[in-house]
């Protein structure tokens, strides 16, 4: 994918007492009292700002933050909590400027922070109008926000058509090398793991990459859909019964290129939902009318992790399991140690996937780890991502 990248900018002198606008990804949560709780979005978007102060530019950066009403700017939408813990990362004071459309005085070596852009009237609807007060701004555009690169708004998407130069910051252009890596040019075996409550939300993305990988490994709800579609009984477990010709149809697009989607032979099933539910392991065959599925078997889960050790590369999208409860969290566990034990390159996303990831202590064994939950979706749909569309418009 051809974008500028705002490292090649700083390594050639060009971002050198130039106005840098950063859209960063600062929406991190907080608790009733306004504090942070988590601030992994934060410390992902320092890396950018530290480029641009150390290339001598004068920098603005900006960011949403939960969702406010555009026009009505409230205490609790304010980003005076991300410029505390900023300043903190960058060791630093970083000001918080408000009501900055219209102008900001910021200069070589200094970072400002500004405000909530989703408090600007337009920019969820991309007005063009703001995105040119917004271009005026800056000399050079970065995006730096994957999290938000599939929504065309004036801080992902009009600011990058208007700005003098518009180009990817770090962040961004690991997320683009890691998607190019994993679905334009992948080693094979090319294997992924879709998993969920519902095929419904997921039925776009399974049928997309039915036509580009070797194995598609389904589950949570979704592998219980399949299940009903290879004709056996699944009790009272989440399913879609209504989608499975839908699953047929994705388990029969694999099949005519040789590919598959295995269907558990064992599952892991209790007759209530709770975290202290008896978990009894059985063949699928035997599946009671009043069970309920939590996990795949063991048997299924070593099959599964030996296909992931055997992978070129790894999409991993999504618990197999009910993992937030120990006993029905074997099979996740068994695949993600599988993919960190797995010499193919392998990129995660979605929220469940990164908690997984984090219960079992993988993060450096993960190839790369995105941090757009939606975006990252979108992507194994197939789509073209706004902010992407714009950047390549801008490089060409």
């Amino acid at each position: 994918m051809n974008v500028i990248r705002f490292s090649d900018l700083c390594a050639q002198g060009k971002a050198s007492g130039q106005r840098v606008f950063i859209r960063a990804d600062l929406n991190v949560p907080q608790d009733d009292n306004g504090a942070i709780t988590e601030d992994t979005r934060i410390r992902a978007s320092v890396p950018c700002i530290q480029m641009a102060l150390a290339a001598g530019a004068a920098v603005m950066v900006t960011s949403h933050l939960g969702r406010p009403t555009e026009g009505a700017f409230t205490p609790e939408d304010s980003l005076a909590p991300v410029a505390k813990r900023l300043g903190e990362l960058l060791g630093r004071e970083v000001p918080l400027l408000a009501n900055w459309v219209d102008g900001v005085t910021v200069a070589p070596g200094q970072v400002v922070l500004l405000e909530n852009c989703r408090v600007n009237v337009g920019e969820k609807k991309n007005s063009p109008e703001l995105a040119k007060k917004m271009a005026a701004l800056c000399d050079i555009f970065v995006n730096d926000a994957f999290g938000t690169a599939h929504r065309a708004e004036g801080t992902t998407y009009g600011i990058a058509e208007y700005a003098k130069i518009a180009c990817a910051g770090p962040l961004l252009a690991a997320e683009i090398d890691a998607i190019t890596k994993a679905l334009a040019q992948p080693q094979r075996p090319l294997v992924a793991i879709v998993a969920g409550s519902k095929v419904s939300t997921k039925l776009t993305i399974l049928k997309s990459l039915s036509e580009k990988v070797d194995q598609l490994i389904v589950g949570g709800g979704i592998a219980n859909t399949f299940m009903l579609a290879a004709g056996l009984k699944i009790g009272k477990s989440l399913a879609e019964p209504d989608l499975v010709d839908q699953a047929k149809a994705v388990i029969e697009a694999m099949k005519a290129r040789g590919a598959a989607v295995p269907i558990p032979v064992d599952v892991v099933t209790a007759k209530t939902f709770s975290a202290d539910a008896v978990a009894t392991v059985k063949a699928a065959a035997d599946v009671a009318d009043d069970d309920l599925i939590l996990d795949i078997g063991p048997q299924t889960a070593a099959a599964l992790a030996t296909q992931l050790k055997a992978a070129g590369t790894i999409v991993w999208n999504g618990p197999v399991g009910v993992f937030e409860f120990d006993a029905f969290a074997h099979g996740t566990e068994t695949i993600a140690r599988a993919i960190a034990d797995s010499a193919a390159f392998s990129i995660a996303g979605g929220g469940d996937t990164l908690a997984a990831i984090a219960k079992y202590g993988i993060e450096n064994q993960v190839g790369y780890i995105s941090t757009g939950g939606g975006a990252f979706l979108e992507i194994l749909e197939g789509k073209t991502l706004p902010a992407f569309e714009i950047l390549q418009k801008r490089a060409a």
